[in-house]
């Protein structure tokens, strides 16, 4: 569980869902703010005019006053100027030492899609922590009764899958894993002969009965195909997807690699997308530090 979670707010349904979202992931006691990114004095009529600067950052406090009310929760508030929310979120979580970053998705999003828009989704790639995609509609039904997590035995999986337990021992949740075996080059090339077919069940064969001897109160299977349609598809089972991140970048960054970013434009519940796992990490929990 989380300890102190910043959540993007615009008013909009997006902003409400995130809410949602981040009271369900953080644990008793965590600390929650409530950001509202407005233009204040970077817009030019604004600037000329004192008073509508200051009336905004009224309305902007008033907003998220509202949003705190209807959410029930008990929130820090925070208003900024700034023409970039993205950024300003990934700064104040710096800033403030925040393990979770959560959004709303875009209100361009496909119906019931975890999106970003293109500025936030630049914006983050690369935060401090960890980051959740609400998405669209989470708000009218925030249950996480079923987490699914994306696992290939990296050390970004095996720390996805730790979160997904945590989170599923403290909701009461069901959680599966889904590894995904590549599919094989001749594939691409519109021809696969029976006996690479008999290879790849044996494959999946194998990786099942792995999979039941590592993970522990998991139910895990196996699939083959491309990890980002895989996992999107296996979303719309679910209430949350985890995955680590893998692209490239500073270690214990959000990193977007391929996968996680297809699933951020495809997946049909909400995201959760952690930070890569540092080296010393790997070690300790190797056992070799």
């Amino acid at each position: 569980m989380f300890e102190n979670a910043l959540v993007g707010v615009d008013g909009r349904q997006g902003g409400r869902d995130g809410v949602a979202l981040a009271s369900a992931l953080v644990g008793q006691g965590a600390k929650i703010t409530l950001l509202h990114v407005h233009d204040g004095l970077l817009r030019p009529t604004h600037a000329a005019t004192p008073d509508m600067v200051e009336e905004e950052r009224r309305q902007a406090m008033r907003l998220l006053e509202q949003e705190s009310a209807a959410a029930g929760i008990s929130a820090e508030l925070m208003e900024v100027e700034s023409l970039r929310p993205g950024r300003v979120l990934h700064e104040r979580a710096e800033e403030q030492s925040a393990d979770l970053i959560v959004v709303g998705s875009c209100r361009h999003s496909a119906l019931g899609r975890a999106m970003l828009g293109n500025d936030t989704r630049a914006a983050l790639n690369g935060a401090p922590c960890a980051v959740a995609i609400a998405s669209l509609g989470f708000g009218a039904h925030p249950t996480l009764a079923r987490i699914g997590v994306g696992y290939d035995e990296s050390p970004e999986s095996k720390a996805a899958l730790d979160a997904a337990r945590d989170l599923g021992a403290a909701k009461g949740a069901t959680v599966e894993a889904l590894e995904v075996i590549s599919i094989p080059s001749q594939t691409y090339m519109g021809f696969i002969s029976p006996a690479a077919l008999e290879d790849i069940d044996e494959d999946v064969r194998q990786t099942e009965e792995r999979l039941s001897r590592q993970l522990e109160g998991v139910h895990g299977r196996a699939v083959w195909g491309l990890a980002g349609e895989e996992l999107a598809s296996f979303g719309d089972d679910l209430d949350l997807l985890v995955v680590g991140s893998r692209g490239f970048g500073p270690l214990k960054r959000m990193m977007l690699g391929s996968t996680a970013d297809y699933l951020e434009r495809h997946a049909r519940c909400c995201l959760l997308v952690l930070p890569r796992v540092a080296i010393e990490d790997q070690l300790a929990a190797a056992g070799g530090a």
